[in-house]
């Protein structure tokens, strides 16, 4: 009988293995800001939200993370409305709370106020059937910034160009 529970244990994935399947990637954030640190969190939804977000509809475009009360709220993302839900569905540009350890939100609101930086989503995605949300202690770019970003990434197009030429 002990044998055959320590091969369930073996079949079971671990959490490292835990498959991801990534819903949603800010790339404007990566074009505006400079990311810092990145964190992951849980995110509270009701029903027709987790449903929503498992057909992919979510996007994260202009969202940003705020503190309220000692609790960190994703506020400004979308989440669609679920088209199979009843007359209980969701509002799809609620604020939504993140899930996160104390010292973890002690940390964030330390350097939010201190350095002046901010929090914003970065991915949603699912990890193990769970709605996780990585979010970023960055800061600002400046125009400056952006510009120099844009002419390495035509730079490194250009040579790859050149090599795949020869």
């Amino acid at each position: 009988m002990a044998k055959s529970s320590a091969n369930q244990e073996q079949n079971k994935p671990s959490a490292q293995h835990e498959e991801i399947k990534v819903i949603a990637v800010n790339r404007q954030a990566y074009h505006d800001y400079f990311v810092e640190q990145t964190f992951e969190a849980g995110i509270s939804l009701v029903g027709t939200e987790i449903k929503s977000i498992r057909e992919g509809h979510a996007n994260l475009r202009g969202s940003y993370a705020m503190a309220r009360k000692g609790e960190i709220w994703l506020e400004n993302a979308h989440i669609a409305v679920y088209e199979h839900g009843n007359r209980y569905n969701h509002e799809p540009m609620r604020n939504r709370k993140l899930l996160l350890h104390r010292r973890e939100i002690d940390q964030l609101l330390k350097r939010v106020e201190t350095k002046g930086l901010t929090l914003i989503p970065l991915k949603l995605y699912l990890k193990g059937g769970k709605a996780k949300v990585e979010i970023g202690l960055c800061r600002g770019k400046k125009l400056y910034d952006k510009r120099d970003a844009i002419a390495e990434r035509e730079t490194k197009r250009e040579i790859e160009r050149i090599v795949r030429g020869r």
